[in-house]
């Protein structure tokens, strides 16, 4: 029987995600409590955890991880297409709070980006560590995708698309970016089917965790 989440106090530190709830409806829970601040949420990433929920907040960190393979994304003959026609003006870090209003307007199961969490990822990103890239057409933001930077840790959060491919191109530009950077793990927390056309695939959480503490440790940076 796996053990009950942690409930988290004022002192900034969480449990080992390896301790998370094992099986259940709850499978992959770390702990409850906490705020939503910058330190808070940074160490989080590092410690290979992720918020949920705002009221309350929850923290997990499930197993198996999805993730990209930043040398494995797949560009299908659709997609390429539409790169070479050029229809897209992509750009990184202009409209953070637009493109995370727009993913919090996607219909979704939970529909999980709250008001909170909009207030929280926007402070991350004033603080340097949430970025976006944005994917317009004739001057209209029609696509884009947000995430963290940890170190050598880029954890995808969110996409949202208003033009066919428009999420995907804006995916295909933020992992040829952070693979120039120097970042060497593209978290993306869950496979979806969408993310898996692209090229996601999961690993153990044990795996995640061992690969996660060798990023954190790498130099890179977003800018």
């Amino acid at each position: 029987m796996s053990p009950p989440p942690t409930i988290l106090d004022d002192r900034l530190q969480f449990p080992d995600a390896r301790d998370a709830v094992k099986r259940g409806p709850h499978a992959g829970l770390v702990a409850v409590g906490g705020d939503l601040s910058v330190p808070r949420l940074l160490l989080a990433y590092r410690s290979g955890l992720f918020p949920w929920t705002a009221d309350p907040v929850t923290w997990w960190s499930p197993d198996p991880r999805g993730i990209f393979e930043l040398d494995q994304f797949h560009v299908s003959r659709s997609l390429a297409r539409t790169v070479r026609k050029g229809g897209f003006n992509v750009t990184f870090d202009r409209a953070f709070r637009e493109v995370i209003m727009a993913c919090a307007t996607r219909r979704r199961p939970g529909g999980w980006i709250s008001p909170k969490f909009i207030a929280a990822y926007t402070a991350m990103h004033e603080a340097g560590h949430a970025h976006s890239v944005e994917c317009w057409r004739a001057g209209e933001l029609v696509g884009g995708v947000y995430g963290v930077a940890a170190g050598g840790l880029f954890a995808g959060e969110s996409m949202f698309h208003r033009a066919d491919d428009a999420s995907k191109v804006a995916l295909l530009h933020l992992v040829g970016h952070v693979r120039e950077r120097g970042f060497v793990l593209f978290d993306t927390q869950m496979v979806t089917p969408v993310t898996r056309q692209l090229g996601a695939t999961e690993v153990s959480r044990a795996t995640y965790l061992r690969r996660l503490a060798a990023a954190v440790a790498v130099p890179a940076t977003f800018v």
